[in-house]
Parts: C-alpha cells; structure tokens; sequence
C-alpha cells in the first residue's frame, strides 16, 4: 500500500497494462514512498516522502 508524500502530496495514479496483443488492463502506478527521520520546525519526526523529494533536498535529515 502506497501513501502521499508529505512534501509534495504525491499519491497513486491510475492507469492501463498494455500487452503485446494490444489488450488493455487497469493498473495502478505508486510514488516510491520511503520513511524518513527529518527535521521538521526543529523537531525530529518521522515523515513519508518520495525519493524525488528526498534526491532534490526537500528534506533535511535528522543526524
């Protein structure tokens, strides 16, 4: 089960599994949601974020 990013409010997106033969079934595409110990007003908290946050320095993480 994939959550939301805190940061960015990434969440689930739909969409279809196309096939060789051209058949088309739903699927769902999750954010790579990880939880991280971060520094948030000063205080270290536990948050869920993605790795795009997380690469692009969004996130300052508790030593």
């Amino acid at each position: 089960m994939a959550f939301q990013c805190e940061i960015c409010l990434k969440k689930p997106t739909s969409g279809n599994n196309v096939s060789h033969a051209n058949n088309k079934t739903r699927r769902v595409f999750n954010p790579n949601i990880q939880t991280v110990r971060a520094k948030v007003g000063g205080a270290n908290k536990r948050i869920r974020v993605c790795t795009r946050c997380l690469r692009s320095g969004l996130v300052t993480k508790a030593v």
